[in-house]
């Protein structure tokens, strides 16, 4: 039955997606309809929303974003740690239904869509602890995650990629692992593989001066363009957090401008807005 679902039919998700009190249990997932997969859609802080991942599947999402922290045992998913509740774990929340969710039809996290899903986990935690503990939720999880083994890496339906506090040298050291490095302006220039870090994520304000009032300057155009390319040549993907994210006219031009310069991942908190903008696009 599952093998014939679409984009546009009822999916189940047995997952945890909402915990309503420090002690409560978590509550099943709704039925998700997934929506049209936007390559460019990224799901900034997505734990943040009422229904976590599957609001953004729903939009369409192609890479979300959750923040974990280590808590005697558990990776705990919020931004503060004083906002941690007790089952709200990297594995209930995203693993879990993400592994549901690809078994339900047995190809990718959509049915019709050739790409990997991103999880972008965000460690606030001690690094070194909190990415060995991220490193064994994956391998629970290895029939739906992208691995690195001997040297090549095996494209997945779902891909991890760390950012935060990030242990680049075990990363580094490691001769197998589920996870990847999520990368700064500053390691363009580090030859470090695509297999270890297919991703470059930087601070649009610490690069950028244009907040998207008026025409973006030639120069800052230029010098995105120029970013985006020497990325893509290394085969990195390109994120940028921090632009703007108040609706209006301003974030239009700088969503514009991200679109096509090539930037792979466009980063919000209004997954409606973003969805909207991608699908005009095509």
């Amino acid at each position: 039955m599952f093998s014939r679902l679409t984009p546009s039919v009822f999916i189940a998700l047995v997952a945890v997606t909402t915990v309503t009190g420090a002690s409560a249990p978590v509550a099943e997932a709704p039925a998700v309809v997934l929506g049209t997969p936007q390559n460019a859609a990224h799901a900034h802080n997505d734990y943040e929303h009422d229904r976590p991942l599957v609001d953004a599947l729903e939009r369409g999402f192609t890479s979300v974003e959750a923040d974990v922290w280590l808590v005697d045992g558990d990776l705990l998913v919020a931004h503060d740690l004083e906002d941690v509740q007790p089952g709200a774990t990297l594995e209930s929340l995203y693993l879990d239904p993400l592994s549901d969710l690809v078994r339900g039809h047995g190809r990718g996290v959509y049915p019709e869509w050739e790409g990997s899903f991103q999880l972008l986990i965000d460690i606030k935690s001690d690094g070194e602890s909190t990415y060995a503990a991220i490193e064994k939720n994956l391998a629970e999880h290895r029939s739906i995650m992208t691995r690195y083994s001997n040297g090549k890496t095996k494209i997945a339906p779902v891909t991890a990629v760390v950012s935060g506090n990030r242990p680049l040298d075990t990363m580094q050291d490691l001769n197998s692992r589920f996870a990847f490095y999520d990368g700064r302006s500053a390691d363009l220039a580090s030859g470090l593989t695509a297999d270890l870090m297919p991703l470059v994520s930087d601070n649009w304000n610490k690069l950028f001066v244009w907040q998207g009032v008026g025409s973006m300057p030639d120069s800052e155009k230029i010098k995105l363009g120029e970013y985006v390319e020497l990325a893509h040549a290394q085969g990195y993907r390109v994120r940028f957090w921090g632009t703007l994210d108040v609706p209006g006219a301003a974030r239009e031009a700088i969503w514009t401008e991200l679109h096509a310069a090539g930037v792979d991942h466009i980063n919000t908190d209004d997954l409606n807005a973003l969805a909207k903008f991608l699908g005009s696009r095509g």
